[in-house]
């Protein structure tokens, strides 16, 4: 691909970037550093803490539902296949017998 079927918006998301100069010619993109060093496990731990606790956790009753739903479908689909699988290996012995 080249610039010429980029688009304008293309184009000025790729200066922001670093990828075009102002004159539009391509050129190499600073490489970013990390911004934060690793932190030890308690920090780690208690970060996944503070982000589980964002989490919209489903109420009872809507996961009973949802598992009924997936349990159903889970079951009609292995029904379906078995049956096309039964179908199929009919047919194949009615041709080779």
């Amino acid at each position: 691909m080249s610039l010429d079927d980029l688009n304008r918006e293309q184009k000025r998301l790729l200066k922001r970037q670093g990828a075009l100069d102002e004159k539009g010619a391509p050129t190499r993109a600073p490489r970013q550093q990390p911004t934060r060093e690793r932190v030890g496990p308690a920090q780690y731990l208690r970060e996944v803490r503070d982000e589980m606790r964002k989490v919209a956790w489903p109420s009872r009753p809507e996961v009973v539902r949802y598992s009924i739903i997936v349990t159903a479908t889970v079951v009609a689909y292995t029904a379906f296949v078995g049956g096309l699988d039964f179908g199929l290996q009919y047919v194949a012995d009615w041709f080779y017998t």
